[in-house]
């Protein structure tokens, strides 16, 4: 079924062109995957679906009732009521029905009998609107994305940024819509609960497009991805690290085309030169308006090419001793809580190390203490090496003065550079024509990183700590961020919950996770390997620690592997579930087919002649193996019955 049709839209702001003929279309559970540079007008084609804008020209259909759910890169929810208020804020009645019996619990603390009627009528209502399912379904969504119990009751105006887009997301997923947008959906996201989302939509009944530059998330969600460009748009059922392939295979294809008809132009028009006025006239007539007939092929529009126009180049810096950083007895509070205590790190030259592990678990906390930016009250000792040149990247930027211009943010490091030598260096990092006069305040995200970046490459650095670094960045300025750190001489200390950028920068971890810390060596994929063999020797632990059932009673649920199972386990336990329930489906046919087996048994037993004792004993042992298989297929459906019910 259709449930979105795009049809030949283009779409300006005033003379500058955003895109054109974009033509595509949506069924009920299809997954897309919207991929293009910042600033191609991934979000403004979202916005153009949902109308918020209207297209300049074409079409935007969906079927009438089509229940649409987006969630903005802005991440905004309403600010007012609590956090559960806000997750049913598509279901009304259920969320009237809450109120009122909130109202109605705190009036019957009178205990009269007027306030305790009305108490019955709420609890009444609030079991017929289905409200306590729907509150169970949305507090699960929420616990998942890192919301407790305690937190459904906090004010949305409470919350930080990242809760506030935490929340927002758990909504929009809570409301269960048709068709579902994503715009950036893993921002403020840890690991874990990213993991958690790929499943969720994996599983998703409805359409889902999603806007992001996490590859691994797009790989990991999305079978089908497409390119918008300002005037192409590229459709593969492919994931997205399969798309690159093709699309360049594609662009090759396009340009050799291009090559190959200009040449042909090139031949017949030297031929109709050579012979309009000779013997071959009427020949090079017909050519001549063969070649004006002739559709014309443009080079390709490559749109990631203009993109990957990032000059980022650290310069040669002083080499530093052999120990870089040296810390002892590492301790952190925050808000009452202790995020990591007694914790020894030894970081040496050219070592690559990702700090790892949920949200809230101390990462860029640790990075600040290596800093030497922690708070007084923190306690431990770092020793730092000789010649450190450090570069500090802060995941929220506050280094860059909202109110100053691109151009003066690179002067105050660097006052001996004219206004033209800024303007050449700032567009090496995409700042163009008057960019690198506006206000800080007035760039995006993913303007603001690229400056902060443009800012730390100002003077050689030895040592980099890196938070977030690749935090609204687009596909291509990853990459060329990748690169350069591939190529950096020094040592790096980066937090980041982008998996394709930890694998290929990091060589050594450390997992932070409810104050304990785990060092690994090795890369991303390393990491995770380790992991999983450590999850299934718990498994097999806890199997072979769990009593024993006598034969033909129900086995003891299996407890549960410490710690939030990996999306495989959810996976391997869905597959077993399903299997299980069509092992059960199937004993039922067979035991409805064993009883009748025996009654029909039966019978011939009953009415056999008592003279053939030969014809009774084989009869009565058909009789008693059928009851044996019966007995077996019944023993096996209670067993499993009881396992998908536990």
């Amino acid at each position: 079924m259709t449930i979105l049709q795009v049809d030949h839209v283009s779409f300006s702001y005033g003379a500058d062109t955003v895109f054109e003929d974009v033509s595509f279309t949506m069924a009920l559970g299809e997954r897309l995957a919207l991929v293009a540079p910042n600033g191609q007008g991934k979000s403004t084609l979202l916005k153009l679906i949902v109308g918020e804008l209207t297209p300049d020209e074409g079409r935007v259909l969906v079927p009438k009732g089509t229940r649409v759910g987006y969630l903005h890169q802005s991440h905004e929810p309403d600010p007012s009521g609590t956090v559960l208020d806000a997750l049913l804020a598509t279901f009304v009645e259920a969320r009237e029905a809450r109120h009122r019996l909130t109202a109605a619990e705190e009036a019957a603390a009178s205990g009269t009998d007027e306030a305790l009627e009305r108490l019955a009528a709420a609890q009444d209502r609030f079991a017929r609107t289905g409200a306590d399912a729907i509150e169970r379904e949305v507090s699960a969504i929420a616990h998942q994305v890192r919301f407790s119990d305690q937190d459904l009751h906090r004010a949305v105006s409470s919350l930080s940024g990242g809760e506030r887009g935490r929340l927002q997301l758990a909504v929009v997923l809570a409301a269960k819509p048709d068709l579902l947008l994503l715009d950036e959906p893993t921002n403020h996201l840890d690991l874990e609960t990213v993991y958690w989302l790929e499943g969720f939509l994996r599983a998703y009944r409805g359409a889902v497009i999603v806007v992001s530059h996490d590859r691994a998330f797009l790989d990991a969600t999305c079978p089908r991805t497409a390119e918008l460009g300002m005037f192409s748009f590229r459709d593969y059922a492919l994931k997205y690290s399969a798309y690159v392939i093709a699309r360049d295979e594609d662009l090759e294809r396009e340009r050799k085309a291009v090559m190959e008809q200009r040449d042909f132009i090139a031949k017949t028009e030297e031929y109709i030169r050579r012979n309009l006025a000779g013997q071959n006239t009427k020949i090079a007539q017909g050519r001549r308006k063969m070649l004006e007939k002739l559709e014309r092929l443009d080079n390709p529009d490559d749109i990631w090419a203009s993109a990957r126009k990032l000059g980022m180049r650290f310069a040669q810096a002083r080499r530093t001793g052999d120990i870089v950083f040296e810390a002892k007895g590492l301790r952190a509070e925050r808000g009452g809580r202790v995020l990591f205590d007694g914790v020894d790190v030894l970081v040496k030259r050219l070592d690559r190390v990702a700090i790892v592990g949920p949200n809230g678990a101390g990462k860029s906390t640790l990075l600040k203490l290596l800093a030497a930016q922690g708070w007084p009250e923190d306690k431990g000792e770092v020793r730092q090496g000789t010649n450190l040149d450090v570069g500090y990247f802060d995941q929220h930027l506050e280094s860059l003065d909202p109110e100053k211009s691109c151009v003066e943010i690179i002067r105050g490091v660097r006052p001996d550079m004219v206004v033209d030598a800024v303007r050449q260096y700032l567009a090496r990092f995409r700042f163009y024509g008057d960019d690198p006069f506006r206000a800080v305040k007035s760039l995006s995200g993913g303007e603001r990183t690229r400056l902060a970046l443009a800012k730390l490459l100002l003077v050689p650095r030895n040592v980099l700590l890196l938070d977030e670094p690749t935090n609204h960045l687009d596909i291509p300025a990853c990459e060329i961020l990748e690169e350069a750190l591939a190529h950096f001489e020094g040592t790096v200390l980066l937090v980041s919950h982008d998996r394709y950028f930890l694998e290929r920068v990091a060589t050594r971890l450390v997992h932070l996770d409810n104050g304990k810390v785990t060092l690994y060596s090795g890369s991303w994929s390393d990491y995770v390997s380790h992991r999983e063999k450590l999850e299934a020797q718990a498994r097999e632990l806890e199997a072979a620690r769990a009593p024993k059932t006598v034969k033909g009673a129900a086995e003891a649920p299996k407890a549960a592997p410490k710690g939030r199972e990996s999306y495989e386990d959810a996976k391997r336990k869905a597959r077993e579930a399903e299997k299980r329930a069509r092992r059960v489906a199937e004993l039922e046919k067979l035991i409805a087919d064993g009883e009748q087996k025996l009654e029909s048994l039966r019978t011939q037993l009953r009415d056999a002649p008592g003279s053939d004792w030969e014809k009774i004993a084989e009869l009565a042992e058909k009789e008693q193996e059928m009851v044996r298989r019966v007995d077996g297929y019944t023993e096996e459906w209670l067993r499993l019955s009881e396992e998908s019910s536990s």
